[in-house]
This record gives C-alpha cells, structure tokens and sequence, in this order.
C-alpha cells in the first residue's frame, strides 16, 4: 500500500471549507494517513502556500510526532500531538488560507513525511528553516494532499 494522507474535510485538489481558512473558525482539518514505509520512526507535517505573493508561505508545521498516530483531529491544539514549529502567522500550530482578496486561487501543499528518526532534535517552535535542515537525510517517504482556496 502506498503512503497516503487524506482529509475528511476535503478531497485532493478540492476546495478547502472556508470553517478551516481566517475565514472561518481557522481550525485545522482532520488528516489521516497509512501505509508509511517500514521503519518509520515519525511523522513530521508542513502545510504550505507556494502561490503567497513574494515567497511560499508556511501554515502548519508540526515534527516529532510518533509513529504510532495516524491521524490529527479537527481543531489539533499545538503540541498536542508532536511539536509545534512557528507559521508565518508568527504563532505556533495551525493559521488557515488567507490569501490576498482578488489574489484568485491558490494551493495549499499538506505534506507528511514518514522520517528515520524518533526525534529531530529541534525544540517547539522551530522556525520552517531549522525544520527543514532537520530533515535532510531523514525524508524515508512523502505523502501529499493539496486542497485549493480563494478569498472572495
């Protein structure tokens, strides 16, 4: 089986629920996932805007999570499960798509990565350049969903 991460909120290349985005409640979506490769030590989460004006810019990240958890419930709470790096939004845990009005579509990248390791090494709020030099050489498998929005 492949490894795969889905939402019961949306499907891939969807519509994300404006319930999820600044819109609304901004509360994370459900996410559930399976099939990681074996040998899996944990799970690290970055959901990310590559269509923000100016540069890609990052919602969720989330690493050292175990790899025992194969999903996060609507509304997860920072380090609840895992550790909790800092968004753009400058907080920790989850800031929804809200992108510029008039700004049109853009996709938001949820990408799990099944890692070799039980631990990064890097604290809560780790900053998405520390996480990402945290993960080089570790990456044993990606699995994506991309949902799509735009604020009216």
């Amino acid at each position: 089986m492949a490894f795969q991460l889905v939402s019961p909120a949306f499907s891939e290349g969807g519509l994300i629920p404006a319930l999820h985005t600044c819109e609304g409640a901004d509360l994370s979506p459900a996410l559930e996932w399976s099939g990681e490769p074996q040998g899996t030590k944990s799970f690290a989460l970055i959901v990310d805007d590559p269509d923000a004006p100016f540069r890609t810019w990052n919602h969720w990240l989330v690493h050292d999570i175990s790899p025992t958890v194969h999903s996060l419930a609507q509304g997860q709470k920072p380090n609840q499960v895992g550790k909790s790096g800092i968004n753009d939004f400058n907080k920790a845990g989850y800031g929804g798509p809200c992108p510029p009005r008039g700004h049109g579509l853009h996709r938001y990248f949820f990408r799990l990565q099944a890692l070799d390791v039980e631990s990064l090494g890097l604290p809560s709020g780790a900053r998405r350049g520390d996480l990402d030099r945290g993960l080089k050489g570790h990456v044993l498998a990606e699995a994506r969903l991309m949902g799509r929005y735009e604020r009216k």
